[in-house]
């Protein structure tokens, strides 16, 4: 597909077409991409004094899915109000990124690789209705382009010929550039002409531009050039490419490092409805966001340990055997992982964690003792502590998960006048358990 341009042949057209997709409820596509990065990155100094370094980064990317456009959301909180929604199913997943000496891999398991995405401003929320995923797997999803917002936005609103040009539309710019916000400049296209292929009749887009602006890397600019050809018979968006060259920039905008990526989409019509993506398949999934649904999983298969955790929290620091855990609301979670014999019993801790806040002067105002959640085979404890730290009112909340190969003590800090994170530290302690026969550490 990407020798389209050699093979197509040109047609003579000078009428005005209309070049439109229908994104309406149901509308299913299969969708291939292919994504190459190659070029360099400058890191922050690791001491204070010395230069940025730069390090070169390569990566490459292929996604295979179909999708279908399911009825929108209504979101009063939202900008937009109503929200775009799909549902996909990926078949083939591969993702690779070379950073310096680290190798970064990613991937969707097999058991959620169905996956409801919701577009609100330039932000893509996937969820799986089949289990909790794994902030990689977000990710991944992430970065690929949400088409019922990048291929209108691509497209003219009227009739056009052969020669004429428009702007691509803030959405698709957004899609294309992955940039939260632009700042300067816009993306032109234009139509070509029309070409043959096998029999279908194709209009060729070229596509060419510079913009500016903020993504997650910070400040940055974005050339584009790239060729589109929407399928005239099937009114479908089948091909583009795009070579990007994304240079990020310091605060006085010069460039820090360069990288470059080619990107390739080619999508076709479903004949036929897949199994996973039928009404008769959907009618008992629910595929709207809930507090259930939207849940992250974390595992992390060095340390031993697994649980899940609402959207609203953040895995921060992993050193030695903890993990820690903040909320945009100031609370904040620490988890150590123990061998069997250094995982103290509820009692103990309570002791250890009194003797502690005494030393720091707290004011304790109540205390809810040890309370068994879960019992044999897996023991699981909770107690509670009201308290002034400071000049700081504060909720701790303390569990102790004890299993047959090791156990977990969890210390929550959150805001005394804030209770609404309490029920998600709760599913958070639930869930814990210890994948793996924690040894004593030396």
């Amino acid at each position: 597909m990407l020798l389209l341009a050699s093979f197509a042949k040109p047609v003579a057209a000078q009428e005005s077409l209309l070049l439109s997709e229908p994104f309406k409820h149901g509308h299913t596509t299969k969708v291939e991409v292919q994504v190459k990065l190659t070029g360099k990155l400058s890191l922050p100094p690791t001491e204070k004094g010395k230069s940025a370094q730069l390090v070169p980064v390569t990566g490459t990317s292929k996604l295979t899915y179909e999708e279908r456009l399911l009825k929108p959301e209504t979101d009063e909180l939202a900008e937009d109000k109503t929200l775009l929604k799909t549902i996909r199913v990926y078949r083939d997943v591969s993702f690779e990124r070379i950073v310096g000496e680290v190798k970064q891999d990613a991937g969707i398991r097999p058991s959620v690789r169905r996956m409801v995405l919701v577009r609100s401003g330039n932000r893509k929320a996937p969820f799986s209705p089949d289990g909790p995923l794994t902030w990689g797997e977000i990710d991944v999803v992430r970065t690929d382009v949400f088409n019922p917002a990048l291929v209108p936005g691509l497209l003219p609103s009227a009739p056009v010929k052969p020669g004429q040009s428009w702007k691509a539309s803030a959405v698709a710019v957004a899609e294309l550039t992955d940039l939260e916000q632009v700042e300067a400049g816009d993306i032109t296209v234009e139509f070509v002409g029309v070409a043959k292929l096998n029999d279908r009749r194709l209009a060729r887009l070229k596509l060419n531009g510079t913009v500016r602006g903020v993504n997650l890397d910070g400040p940055s600019r974005q050339k584009i050039e790239g060729t589109a050809y929407f399928d005239l018979d099937a009114n479908l968006l089948h091909y583009l490419s795009v070579k990007g060259t994304h240079e990020l920039l310091d605060g006085k905008g010069q460039t820090l490092g360069v990288v470059e990526g080619q990107f390739t989409m080619t999508r076709s019509a479903v004949a036929k409805m897949p199994a996973d993506l039928s009404d008769a398949s959907l009618r008992d999934v629910t595929l709207t966001r809930t507090p259930e649904n939207t849940l992250l999983l974390y595992d992390n298969e060095d340390l031993g340990v697994r649980f899940l955790y609402a959207r609203g929290w953040r895995v921060g620091a992993v050193q030695g055997k903890q993990v820690t855990l903040d909320h945009a609301r100031g609370a904040g979670l620490l988890i150590t992982i123990e061998s069997p014999a250094k995982v103290p019993s509820a009692d103990d801790y309570l002791k250890e964690v009194s003797g502690f806040l005494a030393k720091q002067k707290a004011q304790i105002s109540a205390t809810e003792k040890p309370v068994r959640l879960r019992a044999e085979p897996v023991q699981l404890d909770r107690f509670s502590i009201d308290a002034t730290i400071g000049s700081d009112k504060v909720r701790l909340e303390y569990a102790v998960l004890k299993q047959t190969d090791g156990g977990v003590t969890i210390a929550a800090r959150l805001p005394a006048d804030d209770t609404s994170v309490r029920p998600e530290v709760t599913r958070i302690v639930r869930s814990l358990s210890v994948t793996k026969k924690i040894e004593e550490r030396k």
